[in-house]
């Protein structure tokens, strides 16, 4: 692999020459293996104390830290050296390649979908892997349809479930902390969850997951929902948004883990199909989801 860490160095003296001169150099922890786990080298001479701030929002104060970024592409890294009253930093951008992205294959009797898993929603990605492969998901329901909306599943009671059967409630007896951060776009991959009522923390489900159908939405319209739900958007959000289309009223509410790049006529088929009144089809879509790569 080409090397992939590129430094642009800025060394701003605080106070007085006679103050600490920080320099530092960035390097794979792991060699190649895992391209986010970044190993920091500390050249600094002189100085007292050192606090590291990765451009993630994490600190350290380590003279020679390893830190795992959770962001990708060029990240600002600032380490800051003090000696006495003097602050001295040098801020580098190291850029940190996406790693691949596991793919699942979720199956229904109307095709098949491929969908992409996040990798800054590992806790996500990881539970969604483990279920899969599993088998957990094998012949539940897509127990919950809105035309315009959104398809959902995952729920461990529809596999045997009775005609008419209300459905919704069921998962494994733990949650998952949110991962909030990825737009509502039309095709993603999200996890339900319980109301903000009993859910403050806006932890998701431990199985259930919706996949968004949504609508296209104008700028001016964007622009109602950002201001309703308190939401900033970008021009990129708004192309997309006008384009593809989606749900942006669920945006920094729920989970968003993945996206479906492959079959999303299958999610046209199973919105047209007809439901009971609780958006229950009335002839069962079920699902089998498995994993193409890891």
């Amino acid at each position: 692999m080409k090397t992939i860490l590129f430094f642009l160095s800025l060394i701003l003296l605080v106070v007085s020459c006679s103050g600490p001169s920080p320099e530092f150099s960035a390097a794979y922890a792991n060699g190649e293996e895992n391209p986010t786990q970044i190993k920091f080298t500390n050249k600094t001479k002189s100085a007292d104390s050192y606090t590291w701030y990765f451009g993630d929002g994490t600190i350290s104060n380590q003279t020679n830290p390893v830190h795992e970024f959770k962001a990708f592409g060029d990240v600002m890294v600032v380490l800051e050296a003090k000696k006495g009253n003097s602050v001295s930093r040098d801020t580098q951008y190291v850029n940190i390649p996406e790693p691949p992205r596991t793919k699942v294959k979720i199956e229904t009797r109307f095709g098949d979908m491929i969908a992409e898993l996040f990798n800054t929603t590992p806790l996500h990605r990881e539970n969604f892997i483990k279920l899969a492969n599993e088998g957990y998901y094998d012949s539940l329901l897509f127990h919950r349809v809105m035309d315009g909306f959104m398809v959902q599943g995952g729920d461990p009671d529809s596999r045997d479930a009775e005609p008419g059967q209300q459905l919704g409630l069921g998962s494994p007896p733990y949650t998952i902390k949110a991962e909030i951060g990825a737009p509502h776009y039309r095709g993603a991959l999200a996890a339900a969850r319980k109301p903000d009522g009993m859910n403050p923390e806006y932890e998701s489900s431990g199985s259930q997951f919706y996949i968004v159908d949504g609508k296209q939405y104008s700028p001016i319209e964007l622009a109602n929902v950002a201001s309703q739900y308190q939401t900033v958007y970008n021009e990129t959000h708004e192309e997309i948004y006008a384009t593809r289309g989606g749900t942006p009223f669920l945006d920094n509410l729920y989970t968003v883990f993945g996206q479906v790049i492959e079959g999303m006529e299958v999610i046209d088929s199973i919105t047209n199909v007809a439901v009971d009144g609780n958006n229950r089809p009335k002839e069962d879509i079920r699902m089998q989801i498995s994993v193409i790569n890891e």
